[in-house]
Protein backbone atom coordinates (compact mmCIF):
# COMPACT_ATOMS: atom_id res chain seq x y z
CA UNK A 1 0.00 0.00 0.00
CA UNK A 2 1.43 3.37 -0.93
CA UNK A 3 1.34 6.59 1.04
CA UNK A 4 -1.24 9.31 0.97
CA UNK A 5 -4.88 9.77 1.82
CA UNK A 6 -7.17 12.77 2.20
CA UNK A 7 -6.73 16.40 1.19
CA UNK A 8 -3.31 18.08 1.46
CA UNK A 9 -4.68 21.32 2.90
CA UNK A 10 -7.06 20.08 5.56
CA UNK A 11 -6.47 18.34 8.87
CA UNK A 12 -8.32 16.84 11.80
CA UNK A 13 -7.39 16.90 15.49
CA UNK A 14 -5.12 14.17 16.77
CA UNK A 15 -6.06 12.25 19.88
CA UNK A 16 -3.66 10.82 22.42
CA UNK A 17 -1.86 7.57 21.86
CA UNK A 18 -3.02 5.28 24.71
CA UNK A 19 -0.34 3.78 26.87
CA UNK A 20 -1.53 0.17 26.87
CA UNK A 21 0.33 -0.90 23.76
CA UNK A 22 -0.73 -4.54 23.75
CA UNK A 23 -4.45 -3.83 23.71
CA UNK A 24 -5.38 -2.29 20.44
CA UNK A 25 -8.43 -0.88 18.72
CA UNK A 26 -8.56 -1.34 14.98
CA UNK A 27 -8.92 1.83 13.00
CA UNK A 28 -9.27 2.33 9.28
CA UNK A 29 -6.88 0.19 7.27
CA UNK A 30 -5.54 -1.47 10.43
CA UNK A 31 -5.21 -5.21 10.92
CA UNK A 32 -3.65 -7.31 13.65
CA UNK A 33 -0.28 -8.85 12.87
CA UNK A 34 1.94 -11.48 14.39
CA UNK A 35 4.20 -11.54 17.39
CA UNK A 36 7.82 -12.23 16.59
CA UNK A 37 10.31 -13.96 18.89
CA UNK A 38 13.15 -12.07 20.49
CA UNK A 39 11.40 -9.78 22.97
CA UNK A 40 9.08 -7.90 20.71
CA UNK A 41 5.52 -7.43 19.58
CA UNK A 42 4.26 -6.20 16.25
CA UNK A 43 1.01 -4.33 16.76
CA UNK A 44 -0.80 -3.80 13.48
CA UNK A 45 -2.89 -0.85 14.58
CA UNK A 46 -2.08 2.65 15.65
CA UNK A 47 -4.00 3.57 18.79
CA UNK A 48 -5.33 6.78 17.33
CA UNK A 49 -8.85 7.80 16.36
CA UNK A 50 -9.40 10.45 13.72
CA UNK A 51 -5.73 11.34 13.21
CA UNK A 52 -4.71 14.38 11.27
CA UNK A 53 -3.98 14.77 7.59
CA UNK A 54 -2.66 17.77 5.69
CA UNK A 55 0.45 19.78 5.12
CA UNK A 56 0.06 21.90 8.24
CA UNK A 57 0.08 19.58 11.26
CA UNK A 58 -2.51 20.37 13.92
CA UNK A 59 -1.65 21.09 17.51
CA UNK A 60 -1.75 18.07 19.81
CA UNK A 61 -4.96 17.68 21.77
CA UNK A 62 -3.16 17.02 25.01
CA UNK A 63 -1.59 19.74 27.12
CA UNK A 64 0.98 21.84 25.34
CA UNK A 65 3.88 19.81 24.05
CA UNK A 66 6.91 20.31 26.29
CA UNK A 67 9.64 22.29 24.63
CA UNK A 68 12.50 21.19 26.83
CA UNK A 69 15.49 20.41 24.66
CA UNK A 70 17.57 17.28 25.00
CA UNK A 71 20.54 17.30 27.28
CA UNK A 72 23.82 18.49 25.92
CA UNK A 73 25.37 15.68 23.88
CA UNK A 74 27.90 13.68 25.82
CA UNK A 75 29.07 10.22 26.55
CA UNK A 76 26.23 7.72 26.73
CA UNK A 77 27.71 4.36 27.70
CA UNK A 78 25.71 1.20 27.00
CA UNK A 79 25.86 -1.47 29.69
CA UNK A 80 27.13 -4.78 28.35
CA UNK A 81 24.42 -6.60 30.30
CA UNK A 82 21.27 -4.44 30.46
CA UNK A 83 19.20 -5.30 33.56
CA UNK A 84 15.90 -6.88 32.50
CA UNK A 85 13.79 -5.91 29.50
CA UNK A 86 12.49 -2.36 29.15
CA UNK A 87 9.18 -1.97 27.27
CA UNK A 88 9.63 0.39 24.32
CA UNK A 89 7.29 1.45 21.51
CA UNK A 90 8.27 2.38 17.96
CA UNK A 91 5.70 4.27 15.87
CA UNK A 92 6.09 3.69 12.13
CA UNK A 93 5.32 6.45 9.66
CA UNK A 94 3.24 4.04 7.60
CA UNK A 95 1.82 0.54 7.61
CA UNK A 96 4.02 -2.53 7.76
CA UNK A 97 6.29 -3.31 4.81
CA UNK A 98 9.92 -3.74 3.81
CA UNK A 99 10.42 -0.02 4.47
CA UNK A 100 10.62 -1.06 8.13
CA UNK A 101 12.21 -4.47 7.71
CA UNK A 102 15.22 -3.65 9.86
CA UNK A 103 13.09 -3.20 12.96
CA UNK A 104 11.15 -6.39 12.31
CA UNK A 105 14.42 -8.26 11.75
CA UNK A 106 15.86 -6.88 14.99
CA UNK A 107 12.92 -8.42 16.84
CA UNK A 108 13.11 -11.66 14.87
CA UNK A 109 16.85 -12.06 15.41
CA UNK A 110 16.74 -11.18 19.11
CA UNK A 111 18.79 -7.98 18.82
CA UNK A 112 16.38 -5.94 20.94
CA UNK A 113 16.25 -8.65 23.56
CA UNK A 114 20.04 -8.70 23.72
CA UNK A 115 19.91 -4.92 24.21
CA UNK A 116 17.48 -5.30 27.10
CA UNK A 117 14.48 -4.03 25.15
CA UNK A 118 10.98 -5.44 24.73
CA UNK A 119 9.91 -3.62 21.56
CA UNK A 120 6.36 -3.06 20.38
CA UNK A 121 6.09 -1.82 16.80
CA UNK A 122 3.02 0.37 16.23
CA UNK A 123 1.83 0.92 12.68
CA UNK A 124 1.09 4.36 11.33
CA UNK A 125 -0.82 4.92 8.13
CA UNK A 126 -2.73 7.37 5.97
CA UNK A 127 -4.68 8.91 8.86
CA UNK A 128 -1.69 9.36 11.15
CA UNK A 129 0.62 12.29 11.82
CA UNK A 130 3.50 10.41 13.48
CA UNK A 131 5.43 13.61 14.13
CA UNK A 132 2.52 14.92 16.22
CA UNK A 133 1.40 11.69 17.87
CA UNK A 134 5.01 10.84 18.68
CA UNK A 135 5.33 14.12 20.58
CA UNK A 136 2.50 13.46 23.01
CA UNK A 137 3.47 12.55 26.53
CA UNK A 138 1.61 9.24 26.26
CA UNK A 139 3.14 8.57 22.86
CA UNK A 140 5.83 6.09 21.84
CA UNK A 141 9.44 6.47 22.81
CA UNK A 142 10.59 6.43 19.16
CA UNK A 143 9.00 7.58 15.92
CA UNK A 144 9.87 7.09 12.25
CA UNK A 145 9.06 10.05 10.02
CA UNK A 146 10.37 12.11 7.13
CA UNK A 147 12.54 15.06 8.13
CA UNK A 148 10.60 17.87 6.33
CA UNK A 149 7.39 16.81 8.07
CA UNK A 150 9.02 17.02 11.48
CA UNK A 151 10.63 20.38 10.70
CA UNK A 152 7.25 21.79 9.79
CA UNK A 153 5.56 20.29 12.86
CA UNK A 154 8.28 21.66 15.16
CA UNK A 155 7.86 25.13 13.71
CA UNK A 156 4.09 24.90 14.15
CA UNK A 157 4.60 24.06 17.83
CA UNK A 158 2.92 20.67 17.55
CA UNK A 159 6.08 18.57 17.94
CA UNK A 160 9.21 18.45 20.06
CA UNK A 161 10.72 15.52 18.21
CA UNK A 162 14.49 15.41 17.87
CA UNK A 163 16.21 13.39 15.18
CA UNK A 164 18.58 10.86 16.74
CA UNK A 165 19.40 8.70 13.70
CA UNK A 166 19.15 9.15 9.93
CA UNK A 167 18.50 5.64 8.61
CA UNK A 168 17.65 6.47 4.98
CA UNK A 169 20.49 8.49 3.43
CA UNK A 170 18.67 8.86 0.11
CA UNK A 171 15.17 9.83 -0.97
CA UNK A 172 12.85 7.32 -2.64
CA UNK A 173 10.49 9.86 -4.21
CA UNK A 174 9.53 9.76 -7.89
CA UNK A 175 6.79 11.20 -10.04
CA UNK A 176 5.60 8.93 -12.83
CA UNK A 177 3.44 9.36 -15.90
CA UNK A 178 2.68 7.28 -18.95
CA UNK A 179 5.07 7.76 -21.84
CA UNK A 180 2.56 9.39 -24.20
CA UNK A 181 2.18 12.34 -21.83
CA UNK A 182 5.82 13.48 -22.23
CA UNK A 183 6.20 14.71 -18.64
CA UNK A 184 9.91 14.26 -18.05
CA UNK A 185 10.81 17.24 -15.84
CA UNK A 186 9.05 19.41 -13.25
CA UNK A 187 8.33 22.20 -15.74
CA UNK A 188 6.25 19.68 -17.73
CA UNK A 189 3.79 19.41 -14.83
CA UNK A 190 2.27 22.66 -16.08
CA UNK A 191 -1.40 22.19 -16.96
CA UNK A 192 -1.63 18.65 -15.61
CA UNK A 193 -3.50 16.94 -12.80
CA UNK A 194 -0.69 15.98 -10.47
CA UNK A 195 -1.16 13.42 -7.73
CA UNK A 196 0.79 13.77 -4.50
CA UNK A 197 1.01 11.60 -1.42
CA UNK A 198 0.03 14.51 0.78
CA UNK A 199 0.22 15.01 4.54
CA UNK A 200 3.69 16.49 4.15
CA UNK A 201 5.03 13.75 1.88
CA UNK A 202 4.62 15.92 -1.21
CA UNK A 203 7.21 18.59 -0.46
CA UNK A 204 9.86 17.27 -2.86
CA UNK A 205 7.35 17.43 -5.72
CA UNK A 206 5.99 20.88 -4.92
CA UNK A 207 9.49 22.26 -4.25
CA UNK A 208 10.64 21.06 -7.68
CA UNK A 209 7.61 22.56 -9.40
CA UNK A 210 8.22 25.90 -7.68
CA UNK A 211 11.92 25.80 -8.56
CA UNK A 212 10.87 25.30 -12.20
CA UNK A 213 8.90 28.53 -12.02
CA UNK A 214 5.44 27.04 -11.66
CA UNK A 215 2.72 28.42 -9.41
CA UNK A 216 1.45 25.28 -7.74
CA UNK A 217 -1.95 26.89 -7.08
CA UNK A 218 -2.53 28.05 -10.68
CA UNK A 219 -0.32 26.17 -13.11
CA UNK A 220 -1.20 22.63 -12.07
CA UNK A 221 -3.97 20.85 -10.28
CA UNK A 222 -2.69 19.11 -7.17
CA UNK A 223 -4.79 16.25 -5.89
CA UNK A 224 -4.00 13.87 -3.08
CA UNK A 225 -3.79 10.26 -4.16
CA UNK A 226 -5.60 7.46 -2.44
CA UNK A 227 -3.76 4.74 -0.55
CA UNK A 228 -2.53 3.10 -3.74
CA UNK A 229 -1.97 3.86 -7.41
CA UNK A 230 -5.56 3.23 -8.46
CA UNK A 231 -6.34 6.79 -9.54
CA UNK A 232 -3.26 6.86 -11.76
CA UNK A 233 -3.96 3.45 -13.30
CA UNK A 234 -7.56 4.43 -14.00
CA UNK A 235 -6.60 7.71 -15.63
CA UNK A 236 -7.91 9.97 -12.87
CA UNK A 237 -4.58 11.78 -12.56
CA UNK A 238 -1.94 12.50 -15.16
CA UNK A 239 1.14 12.28 -12.96
CA UNK A 240 1.50 10.30 -9.75
CA UNK A 241 3.92 10.53 -6.86
CA UNK A 242 5.42 7.21 -5.84
CA UNK A 243 8.22 5.73 -3.81
CA UNK A 244 10.61 3.49 -5.73
CA UNK A 245 10.02 0.67 -3.24
CA UNK A 246 6.22 0.79 -3.33
CA UNK A 247 4.08 2.84 -5.69
CA UNK A 248 6.40 2.48 -8.68
CA UNK A 249 6.33 -1.29 -8.25
CA UNK A 250 2.55 -1.28 -7.91
CA UNK A 251 2.23 0.19 -11.39
CA UNK A 252 4.63 -2.32 -12.96
CA UNK A 253 2.79 -5.15 -11.19
CA UNK A 254 -0.49 -4.04 -12.80
CA UNK A 255 -1.85 -5.12 -16.18
CA UNK A 256 -2.32 -2.75 -19.11
CA UNK A 257 -6.00 -3.27 -20.02
CA UNK A 258 -5.36 -2.37 -23.66
CA UNK A 259 -2.64 -4.99 -24.19
CA UNK A 260 -3.59 -7.42 -21.43
CA UNK A 261 0.08 -7.48 -20.45
CA UNK A 262 1.90 -6.13 -17.39
CA UNK A 263 3.20 -2.59 -17.70
CA UNK A 264 6.91 -2.23 -18.42
CA UNK A 265 9.37 0.42 -17.27
CA UNK A 266 9.56 1.64 -20.87
CA UNK A 267 5.87 2.59 -20.63
CA UNK A 268 6.63 5.22 -18.00
CA UNK A 269 8.28 8.61 -17.68
CA UNK A 270 10.03 9.02 -14.35
CA UNK A 271 11.03 12.25 -12.59
CA UNK A 272 13.65 11.46 -9.97
CA UNK A 273 13.92 14.26 -7.42
CA UNK A 274 17.59 13.57 -6.80
CA UNK A 275 18.12 14.66 -10.39
CA UNK A 276 15.97 17.75 -9.85
CA UNK A 277 17.77 18.88 -6.70
CA UNK A 278 14.81 18.73 -4.32
CA UNK A 279 15.31 15.28 -2.80
CA UNK A 280 15.15 15.57 0.99
CA UNK A 281 15.91 13.36 3.97
CA UNK A 282 13.28 10.75 4.61
CA UNK A 283 13.03 7.90 7.17
CA UNK A 284 14.78 8.95 10.38
CA UNK A 285 14.40 7.94 14.02
CA UNK A 286 13.04 10.63 16.32
CA UNK A 287 12.46 10.88 20.07
CA UNK A 288 10.79 13.54 22.20
CA UNK A 289 13.12 16.17 23.60
CA UNK A 290 11.21 15.99 26.87
CA UNK A 291 11.68 12.21 27.03
CA UNK A 292 15.38 12.37 26.16
CA UNK A 293 15.88 14.78 29.07
CA UNK A 294 14.70 12.15 31.57
CA UNK A 295 17.21 10.05 33.50
CA UNK A 296 18.19 6.91 31.61
CA UNK A 297 16.49 7.85 28.33
CA UNK A 298 19.68 8.62 26.41
CA UNK A 299 21.21 5.30 27.44
CA UNK A 300 18.01 3.48 26.42
CA UNK A 301 17.95 5.35 23.10
CA UNK A 302 21.52 4.27 22.35
CA UNK A 303 20.61 0.64 23.09
CA UNK A 304 17.56 0.91 20.83
CA UNK A 305 19.66 2.31 18.00
CA UNK A 306 22.29 -0.38 18.42
CA UNK A 307 19.70 -3.15 17.98
CA UNK A 308 17.97 -1.31 15.13
CA UNK A 309 21.24 -0.85 13.27
CA UNK A 310 21.93 -4.58 13.69
CA UNK A 311 18.53 -5.29 12.17
CA UNK A 312 19.27 -3.17 9.12
CA UNK A 313 22.72 -4.73 8.75
CA UNK A 314 21.04 -8.13 8.81
CA UNK A 315 18.61 -7.05 6.07
CA UNK A 316 21.51 -5.81 3.96
CA UNK A 317 23.22 -9.19 4.18
CA UNK A 318 20.10 -11.42 4.30
CA UNK A 319 17.36 -9.60 2.35
CA UNK A 320 15.33 -12.72 1.59
CA UNK A 321 15.12 -13.59 5.29
CA UNK A 322 13.91 -10.07 6.04
CA UNK A 323 11.24 -10.31 3.36
CA UNK A 324 10.02 -13.55 4.91
CA UNK A 325 9.93 -11.96 8.38
CA UNK A 326 7.97 -8.91 7.20
CA UNK A 327 5.45 -10.97 5.22
CA UNK A 328 5.02 -13.38 8.14
CA UNK A 329 4.39 -10.47 10.47
CA UNK A 330 1.43 -9.40 8.32
CA UNK A 331 0.09 -12.91 7.85
CA UNK A 332 -3.12 -12.62 9.85
CA UNK A 333 -5.79 -10.06 9.19
CA UNK A 334 -9.04 -9.21 10.89
CA UNK A 335 -12.13 -9.94 8.77
CA UNK A 336 -13.49 -6.45 9.49
CA UNK A 337 -10.99 -3.56 9.63
CA UNK A 338 -13.47 -1.52 11.67
CA UNK A 339 -13.64 -4.14 14.42
CA UNK A 340 -11.75 -3.82 17.69
CA UNK A 341 -9.36 -6.74 17.99
CA UNK A 342 -7.15 -7.41 20.98
CA UNK A 343 -3.61 -8.42 20.18
CA UNK A 344 -2.61 -11.27 22.44
CA UNK A 345 1.02 -11.94 23.28
CA UNK A 346 1.32 -15.06 21.17
CA UNK A 347 4.80 -16.48 21.49
CA UNK A 348 6.37 -18.60 18.79
CA UNK A 349 7.79 -18.20 15.33
CA UNK A 350 7.56 -15.13 13.18
CA UNK A 351 4.60 -16.69 11.41
CA UNK A 352 2.55 -17.09 14.61
CA UNK A 353 -0.75 -15.31 14.13
CA UNK A 354 -2.55 -12.87 16.38
CA UNK A 355 -6.11 -12.30 15.33
CA UNK A 356 -9.23 -10.57 16.53
CA UNK A 357 -11.70 -12.63 18.54
CA UNK A 358 -13.58 -14.98 16.22
CA UNK A 359 -11.38 -13.95 13.34
CA UNK A 360 -10.62 -16.56 10.73
CA UNK A 361 -7.18 -16.81 9.08
CA UNK A 362 -6.77 -14.83 5.90
CA UNK A 363 -4.18 -14.48 3.20
CA UNK A 364 -1.29 -12.19 4.04
CA UNK A 365 -1.92 -8.55 3.35
CA UNK A 366 1.72 -8.36 2.25
CA UNK A 367 2.82 -9.98 -1.02
CA UNK A 368 6.16 -11.74 -1.22
CA UNK A 369 7.03 -10.52 -4.71
CA UNK A 370 6.19 -6.92 -3.88
CA UNK A 371 8.14 -6.96 -0.61
CA UNK A 372 11.13 -8.60 -2.29
CA UNK A 373 11.25 -5.72 -4.78
CA UNK A 374 10.78 -3.23 -1.94
CA UNK A 375 13.57 -4.74 0.15
CA UNK A 376 15.91 -4.56 -2.84
CA UNK A 377 15.09 -0.87 -3.28
CA UNK A 378 15.17 0.04 0.42
CA UNK A 379 18.70 -1.27 0.99
CA UNK A 380 20.32 1.21 -1.47
CA UNK A 381 18.58 4.04 0.40
CA UNK A 382 20.67 3.09 3.45
CA UNK A 383 23.88 1.59 2.05
CA UNK A 384 26.62 2.48 1.69
CA UNK A 385 26.70 4.66 4.81
CA UNK A 386 30.23 6.16 4.86
CA UNK A 387 29.97 7.51 8.41
CA UNK A 388 28.14 4.45 9.70
CA UNK A 389 24.44 3.64 9.56
CA UNK A 390 22.28 6.21 11.27
CA UNK A 391 24.83 9.03 11.43
CA UNK A 392 23.35 12.19 9.99
CA UNK A 393 25.37 13.99 7.31
CA UNK A 394 25.20 17.68 8.37
CA UNK A 395 25.45 18.78 4.74
CA UNK A 396 22.36 16.74 3.82
CA UNK A 397 20.50 18.14 6.84
CA UNK A 398 21.31 21.68 5.74
CA UNK A 399 20.34 20.85 2.18
CA UNK A 400 16.93 19.62 3.36
CA UNK A 401 16.50 22.76 5.49
CA UNK A 402 17.42 25.01 2.54
CA UNK A 403 14.94 23.29 0.23
CA UNK A 404 12.21 23.59 2.86
CA UNK A 405 12.95 27.29 3.30
CA UNK A 406 12.93 27.96 -0.45
CA UNK A 407 9.63 26.13 -0.89
CA UNK A 408 7.94 27.75 2.09
CA UNK A 409 7.60 24.51 4.02
CA UNK A 410 9.13 26.32 6.99
CA UNK A 411 9.59 30.04 7.54
CA UNK A 412 12.83 29.90 9.52
CA UNK A 413 15.72 27.51 10.01
CA UNK A 414 15.19 25.04 12.87
CA UNK A 415 17.08 25.43 16.12
CA UNK A 416 20.32 23.51 16.58
CA UNK A 417 18.69 21.06 18.98
CA UNK A 418 16.41 19.65 16.23
CA UNK A 419 18.92 16.88 15.63
CA UNK A 420 21.84 15.16 17.34
CA UNK A 421 24.35 12.52 16.29
CA UNK A 422 25.93 11.48 19.58
CA UNK A 423 23.46 8.68 20.32
CA UNK A 424 23.94 7.06 16.91
CA UNK A 425 27.71 7.32 17.29
CA UNK A 426 27.52 5.78 20.76
CA UNK A 427 25.50 2.88 19.35
CA UNK A 428 27.99 2.38 16.53
CA UNK A 429 30.89 2.32 18.98
CA UNK A 430 29.41 -0.82 20.55
CA UNK A 431 29.31 -2.49 17.11
CA UNK A 432 33.03 -2.14 16.53
CA UNK A 433 34.34 -4.91 14.31
CA UNK A 434 31.05 -5.23 12.40
CA UNK A 435 30.35 -3.77 8.98
CA UNK A 436 28.38 -0.67 9.90
CA UNK A 437 29.17 1.24 6.68
CA UNK A 438 28.36 -1.30 3.97
CA UNK A 439 31.08 0.13 1.72
CA UNK A 440 31.07 -3.03 -0.41
CA UNK A 441 27.28 -3.07 -0.78
CA UNK A 442 26.04 -3.92 -4.26
CA UNK A 443 22.36 -3.71 -5.07
CA UNK A 444 20.80 -7.01 -6.05
CA UNK A 445 18.44 -7.77 -8.92
CA UNK A 446 14.77 -8.49 -8.31
CA UNK A 447 12.24 -8.92 -11.07
CA UNK A 448 8.76 -7.42 -10.92
CA UNK A 449 6.13 -10.09 -10.35
CA UNK A 450 2.61 -9.58 -11.74
CA UNK A 451 0.29 -8.57 -8.90
CA UNK A 452 3.33 -8.67 -6.59
CA UNK A 453 2.61 -12.26 -5.59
Amino acid sequence: MDEGHGHPHRGRPVTALPGASRRIEAGRHRRPASRLPGAGTLVACLLVAGCARGTSPPAATEAAVPTASARAPGSTPIPSEPPGLTPVRLLLRWTLGAEFAGYVAAIDQGFYEAAGIDLTIVEGGPDVFPEVVGSQSSGPEFTISWVPRVLQAREAGSSDLVEIAQVFRRSATLSISFRDLAVTRPADLNGHVVGVLGAGNEFEVTAAAMAAGLDIDRDLTLVEQDAGMRAFLRGGIDVAQATIYDGYAQVLEATDPARHLPYQAIDLNVINYHDEGTAMLQDAVFARASWLAQDGSEELAARFLKASFQGWMFCRDHPADCVDAVVAAGETTAPDPSSSPIASAAAGSAAASVAAPDASPAASRLRVGHEAWAMNEVNPLIWPAPDGIGVLDPAEWQRTVDICLAAGVIAAAPSGDAHRTDLAKTALATLEGLDTTGEAFVKGTVEIVPDGQ
